[in-house]
């Protein structure tokens, strides 16, 4: 299944950083995002986009992570001749990546 099946997320930028927050809907899926949406895993799905590092930060009192990536943004928003130099569609891009769904235990 895709990641925004079970998480919204937020994005902002500062210079050549990217961060992107993702943010279960359900508190109950916050482990399979703690599992499943690794530093690794984000930094794969954005190869040729993210050309520095992919450093993630565990939020769960929200149900969320937080991904600082940087060289991520074509030299920055003023530098960039990508069309969505603020890099806004990167948190769009992050939703489609594919997770495996829970095992239902019932």
């Amino acid at each position: 299944m895709k990641l925004r099946e079970i998480a919204h997320s937020r994005t902002g930028d500062k210079g050549n950083t990217s961060n992107i927050s993702v943010i279960a809907y359900d508190p109950r899926d916050y482990p399979l995002l703690l599992e499943q949406v690794t530093a690794a895993r984000v930094k794969a799905h954005f190869a040729g986009v993210v050309e520095g590092d992919v450093v993630r930060y565990e939020l769960p009192r929200i149900g969320a992570l937080n991904f600082v990536m940087s060289r991520a943004l074509g030299g920055g928003v003023t530098r960039s001749l990508a069309l969505d130099a603020h890099g806004k569609s990167l948190s769009s891009a992050l939703l489609d990546l594919e997770i495996e769904a829970p095992v239902d235990k019932t």
